[in-house]
């Protein structure tokens, strides 16, 4: 094998990686924020409010994400009606089809982390602010999602990871991500092995810098606490 091919080409590489952190960035947090109330519907007393939730879960859970990348990215044009609107200038960037398709599919996945670290708060917890006197909005904001965020942060660093590597399937849309411009050096160098050992190097970098992340954030946000484990929804 001949590395110097992954020294010559390595700043496009690099170039790809940042490429693949925008859209693991850009994705996760508005998947999150999108992630929060759909996790607090999830919980909801009222049964046709959960039911909206489910069904939209069931669905980004149920389908592969690539399925959902190219209904974003080739269902979308086919209607009149979307090409005509103001939102067609975004929709016809592959770029913020893969955010839409990756925004839509990590809020389904993490709605059910969130959901899963607020009820395993411990009853006490919750009766102890109803016997002090908190509404119910106050419950939430100062003791519930606090607490909640302490519990939640080993699974959806493991989410993060999980898109990283979802991530990959951009290139199938001709986004130019990690994945994308190797298989663009590959094509004009005939070196695959090469390669994709330098993408998968640079992968594991950016996986081992977010678990430190995380590492270091939740001993931080549970010094004073004791962790509950919450089981991460599988992707397979």
């Amino acid at each position: 094998m001949d590395f110097s091919v992954v020294v010559e080409y390595f700043p496009r590489l690099l170039e790809g990686a940042w490429v693949s952190l925008q859209l693991v960035l850009i994705s996760i947090i508005l998947g999150g924020i999108f992630a929060l109330p759909i996790a607090l519907a999830r919980i909801s007393p009222v049964g046709w409010i959960r039911a909206i939730p489910f069904a939209y879960i069931f669905f980004f859970r149920g389908t592969p994400l690539l399925v959902q990348i190219f209904l974003v990215y080739y269902g979308a044009s086919q209607f009149d009606a979307v090409r005509e609107s103001i939102l067609w200038p975004i929709l016809k960037e592959p770029f913020w089809c893969a955010i839409i398709a990756f925004t839509l599919n990590t809020s389904a996945y993490t709605a059910e982390i969130f959901r899963g670290a607020i009820q395993a708060i411990p009853h006490g917890e919750v009766e102890a602010c109803k016997v002090i006197g908190m509404t119910k909005t106050q419950m939430y904001r100062r003791v519930l999602l606090p607490r909640a965020f302490g519990i939640v942060l080993p699974a959806y660093g493991n989410e993060i990871i999980l898109m990283l590597k979802g991530s990959a399937l951009a290139s199938t849309i001709t986004i130019l991500d990690l994945t994308g411009m190797a298989r663009t050096i590959i094509a004009r160098t005939y070196t695959p092995m090469e390669i994709f050992i330098a993408a998968g190097a640079i992968y594991l970098v950016i996986s081992i810098v977010i678990i430190a992340i995380f590492r270091q954030i939740e001993l931080r946000q549970n010094r004073y606490l004791g962790t509950l484990s919450i089981k991460v929804p599988d992707k397979g």
